[in-house]
């Protein structure tokens, strides 16, 4: 019997809708807003998961073009010997390059992943310490380099940034945000990529855990995760909109102040006793 009732799961989807694609972590405002709404529990990482199933096919649609486009190489390049590798193709081997470090990481910290790093002492440190990498990144990156200037080593250090993504309060988008300032990449160019590269990873692990929850007893019941996963769908998708035209000219800054904001209520909730550390 699901603990968490029909209105309560449109407002972890519209969470997770909201939070997805920002560099504030979906994962950790659903542990953190979870306990807070009147059932009183972690709505989980299952949950968390399969929700993203919705966001990620936000992504699908927004970028139906460039997928389309880079798989089609992609495959040329893989069934067609002697071909050069164009840029396009090139992305496609670099998405799934950047893949393997949370695929294999997430594989073997499991157990972790869904236990003791769901732990609110660590999601409030990682928001506030990812928040001042985030604030140095952006302040001293280049802002340079486009994506047509993608290399296999930075293939791959994007890669160990979204793995990063594995603990909540360090975020997916905010990890290889990151990694791109750091790199030189412009704004836009390191977040255009922080899309792409989280498809693999996000879709294989929200059928994971569909497949492994299927026809069990979760706290969040089935028709209450397919409604919270259909509203990160619609406001995901509007959320990438104004995200991609808002990091065209502003900074990151903004969301810095709000996760060193956020962490900080959570250390505070924490010791008055409003929220339990697990």
């Amino acid at each position: 019997m699901s603990s968490v009732g029909w209105g309560e799961a449109a407002v972890l989807g519209l969470i997770q809708g909201l939070t997805e694609f920002l560099p504030v972590s979906s994962s950790a405002h659903l542990r953190i807003f979870g306990p807070l709404l009147p059932s009183g529990g972690d709505p989980g990482a299952a949950f968390t998961a399969i929700t993203q199933i919705g966001t990620e096919a936000a992504v699908l649609l927004f970028f139906r073009h460039d997928i389309v486009r880079i798989f089609l190489a992609w495959w040329a390049s893989l069934t067609q010997r002697g071909r050069p590798m164009g840029p396009d193709a090139r992305m496609g081997w670099l998405v799934i390059l950047g893949t393997a470090p949370i695929a294999i990481l997430g594989l073997l910290f499991k157990n972790a992943i869904e236990g003791s790093l769901r732990n609110l002492y660590i999601t409030a440190t990682m928001l506030i310490v990812f928040a001042l990498v985030l604030a140095v990144a952006d302040r001293l990156g280049r802002k340079q380099r486009t994506l047509d200037r993608l290399t296999w080593g930075h293939g791959i250090l994007f890669g160990f940034a979204q793995a990063m993504a594995l603990i909540p309060g360090v975020s997916r988008s905010g990890g290889t945000i990151t990694m791109g300032l750091i790199l030189g990449y412009t704004r836009e160019a390191a977040a255009r990529y922080s899309f792409l590269l989280a498809i693999p990873a996000v879709l294989l692990s929200g059928f994971y855990q569909l497949y492994k929850t299927w026809g069990t007893e979760n706290t969040v019941g089935g028709g209450q995760t397919l409604l919270a996963t259909v509203i990160a769908f619609f406001v995901g998708y509007a959320v990438i909109v104004g995200f991609l035209k808002l990091v065209s000219t502003r900074s990151y800054m903004p969301f810095v102040y709000y996760r060193v904001l956020l962490g900080i209520a959570v250390f505070v909730a924490l010791g008055m006793g409003v929220l339990q550390p697990i």
